[in-house]
């Protein structure tokens, strides 16, 4: 009666505690992230001598762009970037090509044996980056691609999260759909590429942000991998900056700044399907 007469109701003490406890909690989280981000700009801009001031700065002395000139006049960052770019763009393609294949497989097909071949694949989730480099390594020896870009896009071509990912996002798509499909006469590549690839946008959204950035932002596996300075990708290579008796913590920042554009770009551009995604798939 009272909303009614347009007046909010009074929530009880109870709700009013717990929706400021998650305030609380959600701003110290944003916090925790923000400011290494903005430490981060603000001493990509600072003249050399700010960085050891003990005199604690909220803003640069002086702005300049002195770093960001000595970056790209002293080291091939464009290169490095392209590097990046093409690795982490193939790797993506494949990654998210052989998810979706993978994801449709477990979730709307049956053979014997799928749930313990999921259960397997699910436990490999639990298997450090470490543990696997040593066979890694063997393998693309074997193969004869160690110190060729292939070395780093093949062993990374297949996710196990993102394979669970596509599996719980198609799981909600109806059998009935499908299977009035196949009455219509439609194959199981049909049914595949017109019926349910359309009806996972929202998936293959979050599916290409994570796997780009996660190859954007690799950095062990590429160091081991790639052996010429001239397929270094950006984060191996600021450990070019970082020299025997001084690191220039300046240009460090610009360069982690350069390299953090892209993915913020790419996230503002999938932000709306890449929160649909998670939603759809269950996991929040």
């Amino acid at each position: 009666m009272a909303a009614r007469d347009g007046v909010r109701p009074s929530r009880p003490p109870r709700v009013r505690l717990g929706l400021l406890a998650r305030t609380v909690v959600a701003a110290l989280a944003a916090l925790v992230v923000f400011v290494p981000m903005y430490s981060m700009v603000v001493i990509a801009f600072s003249p050399r001598r700010d960085v050891f001031d003990r005199e604690l700065r909220l803003l640069p002395s002086s702005w300049t762009t002195e770093n960001f000139r000595e970056l790209f006049a002293d080291y091939p960052v464009w290169l490095w970037m392209g590097n990046s770019f093409t690795v982490a763009a193939l790797t993506t393609v494949l990654t998210v090509a052989l998810n979706l294949s993978a994801g449709y497989a477990f979730a709307k097909t049956r053979f014997r044996g799928d749930t313990l071949v999921f259960l397997l694949l699910l436990s490999t989730l639990m298997i450090p980056l470490q543990a696997v480099v040593i066979p890694q390594f063997r393998l693309v020896s074997e193969l004869g691609i160690y110190g060729t870009f292939w070395a780093v896009i093949l062993p990374g071509a297949a996710s196990a999260f993102g394979i669970f990912l596509a599996r719980q996002f198609m799981t909600a798509i109806p059998d009935e759909l499908l299977e009035a499909a196949r009455i219509d006469g439609a194959g199981e590549l049909a049914i595949f590429f017109r019926i349910v690839l359309p009806l996972c946008r929202p998936l293959i959204a979050v599916l290409t942000l994570l796997t780009f950035m996660y190859h954007w932002n690799d950095f062990l596996w590429p160091l081991i991998a790639l052996k010429e300075r001239e397929l270094y990708r950006l984060p191996v290579a600021l450990g070019f900056l970082n020299g025997q008796y001084e690191t220039n913590y300046g240009g460090v920042m610009a360069a982690t700044l350069v390299s953090s554009i892209p993915m913020v770009v790419l996230f503002l551009l999938f932000q709306r399907s890449f929160v649909a995604g998670f939603a759809r798939s269950g996991i929040r």
